[in-house]
């Protein structure tokens, strides 16, 4: 699997719980884990996430937040947050489909090629959708796809990234479980 087809997926999976939201939620508290900002709501959180999104067509054009930050100080997600997201989202996907990427992309924490971009961006999506969907209670499963894209792209690189800061330890595996759970275990999210 090439890794923007990974990160569609995984964009795909975050809207998919991003969408089943309960509104009502948006003001209950987050793990701090997730986010630098201080005493974090879930609103906060999936903002976040819409500044991300938001940025998508500029990173894979090869543009960084040295040239500026037009997103900086946006209430992205408006009145109505979901639907706020999901334009956001849509607006990335095409971008992402149309094929046009520039040979390296410029993050705030360095310079990556294309590929290895795709991968973390695919990383930090797969794997905020999966803890938003558990921390709240939304039934959520990986599909196999995204499964078997995270293995061949993602997991060879957990310990390294772990080192980072990206993963928490990794978890032993219960003895029957499946590819999903195995997966999680590999890079320390899985939950019981």
């Amino acid at each position: 699997m090439e890794t923007d087809e990974l990160f569609l997926l995984s964009d795909a999976a975050l809207r998919d719980v991003i969408d089943r939201i309960d509104p009502a939620d948006f003001s209950a508290p987050a793990p701090q884990e997730w986010t630098q900002l201080p005493s974090p709501t879930l609103r906060d959180i999936i903002g976040r996430h819409a500044y991300d999104e938001a940025w998508i067509p500029d990173v894979i054009a090869g543009r960084a937040s040295a040239n500026g930050d037009p997103y900086a100080d946006a209430d992205l997600l408006g009145d109505d947050p979901i639907a706020s997201y999901d334009a956001l989202n849509d607006a990335a996907t095409a971008a992402v489909r149309a094929g046009d990427f520039a040979e390296t992309f410029r993050f705030t924490y360095g310079d990556y090629p294309a590929t290895e971009g795709f991968a973390h961006m695919a990383t930090y999506r797969a794997f905020q959708a999966y803890s938003i969907a558990k921390h709240f209670g939304i039934p959520f499963h990986l599909s196999p796809e995204l499964i078997a894209g995270l293995n061949e792209h993602v997991v060879p690189h957990a310990d390294e990234w772990r080192q980072w800061g990206v993963f928490p330890p990794a978890i032993e595996p219960p003895t029957d479980a499946d590819d999903e759970t195995r997966l999680l275990c590999a890079v320390g999210f899985w939950v019981e």
